[in-house]
């Protein structure tokens, strides 16, 4: 790389939006320019840093070692300048910062709330934009700077259309929770389940899989009357009598609020996590921030 050089924003750019989407025919979609364009702006860009930012793999675009340095601070660069964008824009005015913030439609409504709680709380107002969706679908709005942030149960992965990182929000443990007409299945818990109603989360879903696996370790054979895959309509059904139904004890006072559930068992050695996904490796939109701490707070030894 020489020793000084001009670095040209606008080359950042179309560098920053093939490096996330993986090649320049996305990155033109993205951008609405001429793939000759962002062509000419890479050649330009590797010109000023002396050394190829991508190598061929397959169909697409793969970053060298020196382009994935060039990643991490672009990353920074416009989470910086989208912050502020959103800075100057509401300077003198008490307009509210907007943040869009998407929910992956296998996290707990329950969850999703307690986990933006802390955004609405901070002193300069903020206007949440929460789009619930199939992470697929939040991964590739992400990667179109359409969303701030990704709110999930399950980590992106290397697959996904945008280079992201995962921010552990914490974890929490699993339980069985019921409508007081079943609470007394919480004695001989969890044997007491076998032969009774059950309600699970669809098949697709990552708490599914990590339920069957605990009812095959217990050797349980409860019947399965349901399954959902909207949680807060699995407490609904449960609420109303019509099976045991689990739920994460972080947010055990919620459900027993909401649903007048109660846990009757504990699923050990089930844990799940929450992420807080983004294009920044650090973290800097205020609100996003106090999401995180907010949920770490939640999570803590849960």
């Amino acid at each position: 790389m020489t020793a000084a050089m001009d670095l040209n924003y606008h080359h950042l750019r179309y560098f920053w939006a093939v490096a996330r989407t993986g090649s320049i025919a996305k990155a033109c979609e993205q951008l609405h320019v001429a793939q000759p364009t962002i062509s000419g702006q890479l050649r330009e860009l590797e010109r000023a840093v002396g050394e190829p930012l991508f190598e061929r793999s397959g169909k697409g675009l793969a970053l060298t070692d020196t382009g994935r340095m060039v990643l991490g601070y672009c990353d920074e660069i416009f989470a910086i300048g989208k912050d502020l964008a959103s800075a100057l824009s509401g300077r003198g005015s008490n307009a509210p910062v907007t943040v869009v913030v998407g929910i992956s439609d296998s996290l707990p409504k329950v969850a999703a709330y307690r986990l933006l709680e802390p955004a609405l709380g901070l002193e300069d107002p903020v206007r949440l934009v929460c789009v619930e969706d199939r992470p697929e679908r939040l991964h590739a709005e992400l990667a179109a700077q359409r969303l701030d942030v990704v709110l999930s149960d399950a980590p992106i992965g290397p697959e996904a259309p945008v280079r992201a990182f995962n921010h552990l929000l914490g974890e929490s443990g699993v339980g069985i929770f019921a409508a007081p007409a079943l609470a007394h299945l919480a004695k001989g818990f969890p044997q007491s389940l076998n032969g009774q109603p059950l309600l699970l989360p669809t098949a697709d879903a990552g708490l599914r899989r990590d339920l069957d696996a605990w009812i095959d370790r217990e050797g349980l054979s409860p019947r399965i009357v349901a399954e959902l895959q909207d949680s807060a309509l699995a407490k609904t059904f449960g609420a109303h009598g019509a099976g045991v139904f689990p739920g994460h004890l972080a947010l055990t006072e919620e459900i027993a609020t909401q649903y007048q559930a109660v846990c009757i068992g504990t699923c050990q050695g089930l844990r799940e996590r929450y992420y807080a996904i983004s294009v920044e490796r650090r973290l800097s939109n205020p609100a996003v921030v106090a999401i995180t701490r907010g949920a770490r707070k939640l999570l803590r030894a849960r």
